[in-house]
């Protein structure tokens, strides 16, 4: 028979339930239970991976200090861990006897919350051990409750090799006609694996990196399908409201200080080219923001208007500036 212990406190010395775990193995050792334990404060980078040493056991305690509030984070995680890649089917199986020793208020609850917690994964509960332990030299050295921890640990070890029968819980119920998992459906063996992966934190990095990239690429891939509708944006209204004037040569850049893109206007006697990029030595650099641009696109504001109110700022051949409007008519929509 074998028996493994999940020890969730800080490891101090002066804990009490190190005092009752350490009395447990004892007594274990001493009929033949070979007792495996795991220090949760020590294995804080393995305790995805510890859920696959269940199937290893018959039974299992569940050990944990209550010093201020609640069974505390390491024994949350590894029952998480459990909820997420144990081995279901083995965990309906072991026997667990919850031990919580406290030096502040709310063993009882933190006993309770281990009993739900086993049995929603489906688990069968023993009666535990629970104490408020105020000195614990006091604890350790009274006799009375070294003889209830002993045969605490005779019960445990009898109930698993007799497979002792317990009644219906609520918990179980729910577990099996309620609660669903929302991690993927995986044999135990790949949930093991998973846990691997997810403990090591090379590979966990690598991962981000890789979701990281394929997100870059797909933004880009959808940027590019946007983008090509927001590079069109203006041009079609400047190629509609265009009229030429004969002999005119010109460009215009207009950045808009909203969106950090450039819009360039090449003018060639008939010839009218947009686009938005870079234009080396345009004629007239303009900036001003898209709201202003739409007044300008939608009639209800010159080019001129909005640089002589400061709306847009220029610098340049002022007399090209100037000829935007003539070469420009918008019409009010």
């Amino acid at each position: 028979m074998k028996v493994n212990i999940y020890y969730g406190g800080r490891g101090l010395i002066e804990d009490p339930t190190l005092y009752v775990i350490n009395k447990l193995t004892e007594v274990l050792n001493e009929i033949r239970v070979e007792v495996v334990r795991y220090n949760l404060y020590e294995e804080k980078n393995a305790i995805t991976m510890l859920p696959k040493t269940l199937k290893e056991a018959d039974g299992v305690i569940l050990a944990t200090t209550v010093e201020w509030l609640g069974i505390g984070g390491l024994m949350q995680q590894f029952l998480d861990a459990c909820w997420l890649y144990a081995d279901k089917e083995h965990i309906s199986k072991l026997y667990m006897l919850p031990v919580v020793m406290a030096n502040t208020y709310g063993e009882r609850e933190a006993e309770l919350f281990l009993i739900k917690a086993w049995e929603t994964l489906g688990g069968i509960t023993c009666n535990g051990l629970h104490a408020y332990v105020e000195d614990h030299v006091d604890f350790e050295t009274n006799s009375a409750y070294t003889q209830i921890i002993e045969k605490q640990a005779e019960l445990f070890y009898k109930t698993i090799n007799q497979k002792t029968k317990m009644l219906p819980s609520s918990n179980n119920a729910i577990h099996k006609n309620l609660l669903k998992s929302n991690s993927l459906d995986l044999t135990p063996q790949e949930s093991e694996q998973l846990s691997m992966y997810v403990s090591d934190d090379t590979y966990v990095k690598k991962q981000k990196e890789d979701i990281e990239e394929l997100a870059q690429i797909f933004k880009g891939m959808l940027g590019d399908s946007s983008s090509n509708e927001t590079n069109q944006e203006y041009i079609s209204n400047l190629k509609e409201n265009f009229y030429p004037v004969s002999d005119f040569n010109g460009s215009f850049t207009i950045s808009f200080t909203d969106t950090n893109k450039t819009l360039a206007i090449e003018i060639n006697g008939n010839n009218l080219r947009c686009f938005y990029g870079d234009k080396k030595d345009p004629d007239v650099i303009a900036k001003t923001s898209k709201d202003i641009m739409n007044k300008i696109i939608s009639g209800r504001m010159t080019l001129q208007r909005a640089f002589m109110t400061g709306e847009l700022t220029a610098k340049g051949d002022f007399k090209i500036l100037r000829m935007f409007d003539q070469l420009f008519q918008f019409s009010t929509f």
